[in-house]
């Protein structure tokens, strides 16, 4: 009986796991055995604008800065990924997990074109747009935050790190790219609605019920 629910579960995942694997295995590669995988693969504004490497807007989502920036990152996707591959199929998960990884990057490309040296690498934008698509399925749900020790409603959430995001993206000095996490969470909504037009009054329901 556990082998056949396991068998179940892994079988309506199969997007999720090859993402999940694949970005661990790449990012881990191009940490520590090739550098020059990593330089060709990063997201560069400059080469997506000048020289047309479109490709970089995903093969950057697939690396990693470092161990933690993967843990974490890895962590969020296993987390919420997979329930939302339950929720849509796999065809549908990789549209909006792709499809945020794209969006997210979008303002960062025209802010930085004219950028030789910026460079990026990170899932956050599509992990930020699975999550939110996620809540729009289950808004019930409440999402754990680090040295929380309550989770938080997840409509409650979602406000909350969008105006965070905003905040940081304008006004923060460090390195995280905050305007990727905004745009990739937006991202992951309006897809999640494109695909799936009756979660959003499924949504209005669950919030006003």
């Amino acid at each position: 009986m556990k082998y056949h629910l396991l068998f179940e579960v892994l079988s309506h995942s199969i997007a999720s796991i090859l993402v999940f694997f694949t970005t661990i295995i790449l990012s881990l590669y191009a940490m520590t055995y090739n550098q020059t995988f990593y330089d060709k693969y990063v997201l560069s504004p400059w080469r997506i604008a000048h020289e047309k490497k479109f490709y970089l807007m995903i093969s950057s989502g697939f690396l990693h800065a470092d161990i933690a920036h993967l843990i974490f990152n890895m962590m969020t996707f296993y987390f919420f990924a997979f329930k939302l591959e339950q929720q849509v199929g796999s065809f549908k998960f990789l549209i909006i997990y792709l499809g945020s990884m794209i969006l997210a990057d979008l303002t960062t490309i025209i802010k930085f074109k004219d950028t030789p040296s910026y460079r990026s690498v990170g899932a956050s934008g599509a992990i930020s747009g699975v999550l939110f698509s996620i809540i729009l399925f289950l808004p019930e749900m409440r999402v754990g935050v680090f040295f929380i020790p309550f989770g938080i409603p997840a409509p409650i959430f979602a406000v909350l790190y969008l105006a965070y995001c905003y905040y940081a993206a304008r006004n923060s000095q460090d390195n995280i790219n905050h305007d990727a996490h905004l745009w990739g969470a937006l991202g992951g909504v309006i897809l999640t609605i494109i695909v799936e037009p009756a979660v959003l009054s499924h949504f209005i329901h669950k919030i006003f019920s």
